[in-house]
């Protein structure tokens, strides 16, 4: 691939983030007691919903195989009591946290028992930045990641 050939796809790919718009009649995901939720600072998802949409949706969502080496264990806390109980067959869950990247947010033990028995891929439900943020548990959250994302987008615009 020619230099400029990189700069070109670089262009296009940051055209493809666009930036975000607070939604006025955002209501925050509640919490119910049990809800296993995944914080990230002031940013709170509920995966216990999370998942019930996924599961309550299947044609919105369609998993697909990832390679467990492409994510890290470095900022996973794991509780080695959990690790051997998890069904590593279940899909993990990916969220888009900047324009085309995504993190880990829920199956950190099923990833890290996958590592351990060297499984070299897992299934995964990946959701993007629209299909995630509805997750957040305040509106303080969603106002602050909606200035993040787009933060981010503009970034990845000056680069390209």
């Amino acid at each position: 691939m020619e230099k400029g050939d990189t700069i070109i796809f670089d262009i296009k790919k940051s055209q493809l983030a666009k930036k975000l718009k607070a939604d006025k009649d955002f209501t925050p995901t509640p919490v119910n007691d049990g809800d296993e939720l995944y914080p990230n600072g002031i940013f709170v998802f509920n995966i216990t919903k999370m998942i019930e949409h996924i599961n309550e949706n299947p044609n919105e969502f369609e998993p697909e195989t990832v390679e467990v080496d492409d994510f890290s264990n470095a900022f996973s806390s794991i509780t080695e009591s959990h690790v051997n109980s998890v069904d590593i067959s279940q899909p993990v869950i990916l969220a888009e946290i900047s324009p085309g990247r995504y993190n880990l947010i829920d199956g950190n033990h099923r990833m890290e028992k996958a590592r351990r028995m060297e499984v070299k891929s897992v299934l995964a439900f990946r959701l993007d930045v629209k299909q995630h943020m509805k997750f957040l548990t305040s509106k303080e959250a969603y106002l602050s990641y909606i200035e993040y994302w787009n933060g981010k987008v503009k970034s990845s615009i000056s680069v390209a």
